[in-house]
């Protein structure tokens, strides 16, 4: 696709979508749980409108349409969202939407410094907040200049921040608008992402290419009508993944354009696998959404007590971290009728590639991409490689792709590349084309290891290391050594308290398939890998355990 080709302002927008689908499922379930919690689909689109007009009314919306503006630059205003996962999340996502507002997902677990630094960053003009979180926001607003606006979602009719509007009270206060703005294909959708790649960065998609790519409901612009064609009314998903990440919000959102419902489990401020389980069950999910290894052995301790009899659930979805093939045989002797999908993509790609793994033939490591949209470049970022090149190069695609970075013109130019006429999002993902037209995946540049010469991909080693059964968890990493320039070192917790750590050479007899470079040259065992919410690694945290461990 050429570059100037990507986006057309006449696509339909994410709102007039979700409106439409509404209106046909009317009375049916949208949202099941938290516990008995339930709303229909005329109950949430009704809450989203009023919501969309609280937000109109205390002056958010559209000030520069995209027409005017640079594609790092947003003519909105923008919305943080500090919430959990809970249906008043997903209603405020979705009214920000409705009312020109673009949403900013912001991690929970930020203390008020992280806080300052990243809203400022985004640009965010108001905040949603949980009162769970209200104490590190009030400590955050004198610095915030720009926040105009505080909505506190709250179980009591007092607020914690004395200028923060209830949210509740301003669904009450409002109603649907008679002419709502015109919603536009053009407006933003902002993800906030750190990766692996340090500061958070807000990656802007306009909502209607984000349909197609991150949410994944269409192959291609179609009208309205066309989306209530292939509606799916008995998918009910269930996302692990906190909707404060692209994982989380992706599978949400796709969840609601095709008339599905989604599940929240009982305690959904954290990952808790027990509860998982119980929601499956009393509510009857199909799909399950995790992020690797740290979602999937917790949930498989809980499915190895017999416990639990998930006989609805048919797919389990994972993406954003890595899932050993040894795990998904695992979670296929439990469910042999389920299918796992492991899905690859980033924040700056959408979905890039899958591949489907069934009862006796569990695999990971090598995807089957989309041909019209997944490429290997070359390492200098200006070819395209062919199946079957030796070169290790990056994952790229193109297609409909982010705009850019939020006021970061620098590194959208590192990151967009134009190819001979194409345009290409390459974020850091080493790759490698295999004759069969499949693609390796390697590893983030980020936790790419350089020693002795030889580049080893953390990744890859961390599922051999997996492989160990007496490992729960695993991060690699390399440290500085005066022999190999760097050195790979694992970090690893235990599946018990009372089990006697490995040695380097109980390890390394289970990585006979790789090379002898790529084993691990020291241990580091810790009680817990610390991870964020999401399931991803922290790199730094393992880097600085490995390095007072050598």
């Amino acid at each position: 696709m050429a570059a100037d080709q990507v986006h057309d302002s006449s696509d339909v927008a994410f709102i007039d979508i979700l409106r439409a689908v509404a209106d046909v499922r009317g009375d049916a379930s949208c949202i099941r749980g938290p516990g008995s919690t339930s709303l229909t689909w005329s109950q949430f689109i009704e809450r989203v409108e009023r919501a969309s007009a609280a937000l109109n009314a205390l002056g958010l919306g559209c000030h520069r349409e995209r027409s005017d503006l640079a594609h790092h630059e947003s003519g909105q205003d923008h919305l943080a969202l500090l919430m959990h996962n809970s249906p008043q999340c997903l209603e405020l996502m979705c009214a920000a939407l409705a009312s020109r507002v673009a949403p900013v997902n912001v991690n929970h677990r930020y203390t008020a410094d992280e806080l300052v630094d990243t809203l400022n960053y985004a640009q965010a003009t108001a905040v949603a907040v949980h009162s769970d979180y209200a104490d590190v926001l009030l400590t955050a607003l004198p610095r915030l200049s720009r926040v105009k606006v505080v909505i506190e979602v709250t179980d009591s009719g007092e607020t914690a921040i004395s200028s923060a509007h209830n949210y509740e009270n301003l669904l009450s206060a409002h109603h649907q608008q008679v002419e709502p703005p015109r919603a536009s294909g053009d407006d933003l959708y902002l993800v906030l992402t750190g990766g692996t790649t340090g500061r958070p960065r807000a990656v802007m998609w306009r909502n209607a290419d984000a349909v197609i790519e991150c949410f994944d409901a269409a192959r291609a612009p179609q009208p309205v009508k066309r989306f209530l064609e292939t509606l799916r009314p008995d998918l009910r998903t269930l996302p692990c993944a906190p909707l404060m990440h692209g994982a989380g919000q992706w599978m949400a959102m796709r969840t609601l354009l095709v008339g599905g419902s989604i599940v929240i489990p009982e305690h959904a401020e954290h990952f808790d696998a027990a509860d998982t389980w119980k929601a499956i069950e009393n509510h009857g999910a199909t799909t399950v959404g995790i992020v690797g290894e740290s979602f999937a052995r917790p949930l498989l301790e809980r499915l190895d007590s017999g416990d639990f009899d998930p006989h609805s659930l048919n797919v389990v979805l994972t993406g954003g971290a890595p899932l050993t093939s040894s795990t998904k045989a695992r979670i296929l002797e439990h469910l042999p009728t389920v299918l796992i999908v492991d899905g690859f993509g980033s924040s700056e790609t959408g979905g890039q590639m899958s591949i489907v793994s069934s009862f006796g033939s569990a695999t990971s490591g090598t995807f089957k991409p989309r041909p019209d949209r997944t490429a290997v470049l070359n390492e200098r970022l200006d070819a395209v490689l062919r199946p079957g090149d030796d070169e290790i190069g990056w994952l790229g695609t193109t297609g409909r792709l982010p705009l850019g970075y939020l006021n970061d013109e620098y590194k959208t130019a590192q990151v967009f590349r134009t190819i001979d006429g194409v345009r290409y999002s390459a974020p850091g993902d080493h790759a490698k084309h295999l004759i069969d037209g499949s693609i390796e995946a390697l590893g983030r540049e980020a936790v790419c290891i350089n020693t002795g010469g030889e580049k080893v991909f953390a990744e890859e080693v961390e599922e051999g290391v997996l492989r160990h059964q007496s490992i729960r968890d695993c991060v690699v990493v390399g440290v500085p050594s005066d022999v190999w320039g760097s050195e790979v070192v694992a970090v690893v917790s235990l599946n018990s308290d009372d089990l006697v750590a490995p040695t380097l050479a109980d390890i390394t007899s289970t990585m006979q398939h790789l090379a002898r470079y790529k084993h691990p040259k020291a241990l580091a065992v810790v009680d817990h890998i610390r991870r964020s919410p999401a399931g991803k690694a922290d790199y730094p945290w393992a880097r600085t355990i490995a390095m007072s461990h050598t």
